[in-house]
């Protein structure tokens, strides 16, 4: 075998109004964890999808073991022993482990051309097995938790008996946890002598598992290093084109007046006796490990489930919030974790998504105005500093940063007071997050109360003004972001709670 198993060279592809990739090329050695850096709109996706078979490049050469190859299908890909595993599983829920695992390529019987599920369950267990997965080929997919369904996407790779081997953002949705798991899975695949193309977002996943490192900026080719040469200043500067001195733009803002208060808000299995408030210009961090109760506790808020006790008052006023409507008629708007599922209808334009909250202003005798609608949503598109050709662009075709800024667009388009952030910059990549940043300290300094849920400690510390800290649906600590320290808030974040709610 030559000195790369994967070499694709001169690479372009354009779509109309965008050129996606722009001359690229890339190496892929035998038995190499290779990560692949870049933000948002820098041309991963279509990169992808060219070596897996979905696109055709317009021009340049893709060659394997050192022969040029030219994939028409994803089957072809496949054939050539390229198996690629993405952020969002696609798999069948409601079948069987075995049966997504050979789902198109099934073991059948050579007489009666049958299912032989004899040897497809045995062949499944045998792959997850060798994983350590801790899975039966029995289980029902949907059972699984979502660091499961990726080991079984890894074990439907080896299926095909994959070399080269393409995960996607494997741990944007995986707890600290379950990403050395994958780490430890991913290094036992090249130690076989499997060769991975490691694509993250996560400095830490690249620095972790990486032995050479890509960085693509706009669809073009920036530069590449072994992982030990690879600073992390230095791979920022190649995704984004400049340095980011200041990532955290904390501004000094006055804060006003309340304009939110909680007090003792309980949700039978969820939390219990939380109490927090937030003023007008204000920051406030809600934080804690996965599984605290945040996001639970801010659904309450906006009436998706309402509380089974507590109280919510709104400028002072005690109000029930039983729906979104009301809320969003009081004043609070939501930007949920899953943006995808709640935030977007992904198969909706951007216009559409922006002023979907807001359609009765652009409506009179149930006939919208279609000019004025586009009118806003481009102001708003504009001010987010999204990237698309324009608002008629549909959802699912924007890169993760893009749609989590037609979101906010979404939110901001609304007459609010209060907007609650849950992980606004989770799986953006750092030229987003430094823009999300820079879009909520408007915010504040426009008068919006802001509840910002967030895991990562950074930008907790150095964007809000109050923290609360949540622990197995309780608060265990509020802190003044001026006196607290990373180990405060993580101290508080895993104190033990008694049954009572208090710390032991």
């Amino acid at each position: 075998m030559g000195e790369f198993i994967l070499e694709l060279e001169h690479i372009s592809k354009s779509f109309p109004g965008v050129k996606a990739l722009d001359d690229v090329h890339f190496s892929l050695k035998p038995g190499e964890i290779h990560g692949l850096m870049g933000e948002n709109g820098a041309g991963k996706s279509t990169f992808i999808k060219i070596i897996t078979g979905v696109h055709e490049p317009d021009t340049g050469e893709v060659r394997i073991q050192g022969k040029p190859v030219v994939f028409r299908t994803p089957l072809e890909a496949q054939r050539a022993g390229i198996a690629a595993i993405y952020q969002h599983v696609t798999s069948y829920p409601d079948l069987s482990v075995a049966e997504n695992i050979f789902m198109g390529h099934e073991r059948v019987t050579r007489l009666t051309r049958r299912i032989d599920w004899g040897t497809m369950h045995r062949e499944a267990q045998d792959l997850l097995d060798q994983l350590d997965a801790g899975v039966s080929s029995y289980q029902r997919m949907s059972d699984l938790s979502v660091a499961r369904r990726q080991i079984v996407e890894i074990a439907k790779a080896l299926s095909t008996n994959a070399t080269i081997v393409i995960m996607d953002e494997p741990t944007a949705a995986l707890t600290r946890h379950e990403s050395e798991e994958l780490y430890r899975i991913t290094e036992s695949l090249r130690d076989q002598g499997v060769s991975i193309i490691f694509i993250s977002h996560r400095f830490e996943d690249i620095e972790r598992l990486a032995d050479r490192i890509t960085v693509f900026r706009d669809g073009k080719y920036i530069d590449n290093w072994p992982a030990a040469e690879a600073t992390r200043e230095r791979m920022i500067v190649a995704m984004v084109g400049r340095e980011i001195s200041q990532m955290f733009p904390k501004r000094q803002i006055e804060i006003g007046e309340e304009l939110l208060r909680v007090e003792n808000l309980s949700r039978t299995g969820y939390f219990r006796d939380v109490s927090l408030s937030v003023r007008r210009g204000e920051i406030l961090a809600l934080t804690g490990l996965v599984g605290a109760g945040r996001t639970e506790v801010c659904e309450s808020i906006y009436g998706l489930y309402p509380p089974d006790e507590g109280t919510i008052a709104f400028e002072g006023t005690p109000v029930e919030i039983n729906s979104p409507i009301e809320a969003l008629r009081i004043g609070i708007g939501l930007l949920p974790e899953d943006r995808q599922h709640q935030g977007l209808v992904l198969d909706w334009e951007i216009v559409k998504n922006v002023t979907l909250s807001t359609l009765k202003e652009y409506t009179r005798l149930s006939v919208v105005d279609r000019d004025r609608e586009y009118d806003i949503a481009s102001q708003l598109s504009k001010k987010l500093a999204v990237r698309a050709p324009n608002v008629a662009t549909r959802a699912s075709a924007l890169s993760g940063g893009n749609q989590q800024k037609v979101v906010v667009a979404k939110i901001i388009g609304s007459t609010l007071k209060v907007i609650i952030l849950d992980e606004p910059t989770k799986g953006v990549d750092v030229a987003a997050k430094a823009a999300i940043y820079e879009i909520i300290g408007d915010l504040a300094e426009q008068g919006y109360g802001i509840i910002m849920v967030s895991s990562e400690m950074p930008e907790v510390l150095s964007l809000s003004d109050r923290i609360v800290v949540m622990k197995d649906g309780r608060v265990t600590a509020e802190l003044d972001t001026k006196d607290a320290t990373q180990e405060e808030i993580l101290h508080a974040a895993m104190v033990v709670t008694t049954p009572a709610g208090g710390a032991a």
